[in-house]
């Protein structure tokens, strides 16, 4: 959202700070209009990594083509631990404080499905899930002890209870269709985002990631090929040490000095 919010209305958003990973730029059309030739076809479909997916042991699923499914949308209005002791395990599993997301080595490229499905496999079950498990219960296969829970002072009981109440308030219809859209499930919306495929976002961009997240190293090359392409103003990848997804909620401070720092670069 924030990467199309500046490529479509640059006069709205005259700078741009993502945190967590890159912008993929707008879905292309299914063919070259430059020169009339047809798009490359890419290594493999995602229903071919899904197969490959399907043969390991165990078998494994793609998180999000699950948060894009139906059962997703079952699943999150009967959560069996309850909303608020969910947002516990499922920041504690994409944080810096858990095991699986410590000495991260960024993907390199592969050529097929199945090397691919391989090499995703080492990625914890948030990101490439147990096949038929439901996102809480992987959550709560990982939940952390009651001394951790006391003992966080980066989401603190008190806080975590504002996620748990808002969500069961709210539900997760919103979030969902975010994968939806993702998985291009909902024709309308990427025909409206090829409106504007080729463009590039013309404002000052940085990027901010984390050293301990696999939502930046799960992409090939690591966080640090971001601003390659798609960007005709980039200024740069800041890496954040001793935190993982949640970098802006893990280390608040050295992202804050970030972002105040960009800002008055000015320009």
């Amino acid at each position: 959202m924030a990467g199309l919010g500046a490529l479509i209305r640059p006069d709205m958003f005259p700078r741009l700070t993502l945190i967590g990973g890159g912008f993929g730029g707008t879905p292309s059309f299914p063919f070259n209009t430059a020169n009339g030739a047809p798009v490359p076809r890419a290594d493999y479909t995602e229903a071919e990594l899904d197969a490959e997916y399907a043969k390991l042991n165990p078998p494994r699923r793609y998180y999000q083509d699950y948060w894009a499914s139906p059962e997703a949308d079952k699943d999150m209005k009967n959560v069996p631990q309850g909303m608020t002791n969910f947002f516990r395990g499922f920041y504690y599993m994409k944080s810096a404080d858990f095991p699986g997301n410590q000495n991260l080595q960024p993907l390199h490229a592969v050529h097929t499905a199945k090397d691919a499905a391989q090499q995703y496999a080492q990625i914890p079950e948030y990101y490439v899930m147990r096949r038929g498990m439901s996102m809480p219960a992987t959550v709560a296969a990982a939940m952390p002890d009651a001394a951790y829970i006391k003992g966080c002072k980066w989401l603190t009981e008190a806080e975590c209870e504002v996620y748990g109440q808002e969500y069961t308030r709210s539900g997760w219809t919103g979030a969902l269709w975010n994968y939806r859209v993702r998985r291009r499930a909902f024709g309308p919306a990427i025909a409206e985002q090829q409106t504007f495929a080729g463009r590039t976002i013309d404002v000052p961009a940085q990027v901010v990631a984390a050293r301990e997240d696999w939502g930046a190293n799960r992409t090939i090359g690591g966080p640090m090929n971001i601003g390659k392409t798609g960007f005709t103003q980039f200024k740069g990848v800041h890496m954040v040490e001793r935190a993982g997804h949640w970098a802006h909620e893990e280390q608040p401070e050295k992202v804050s000095e970030l972002l105040t720092a960009f800002l008055r670069e000015g320009g």
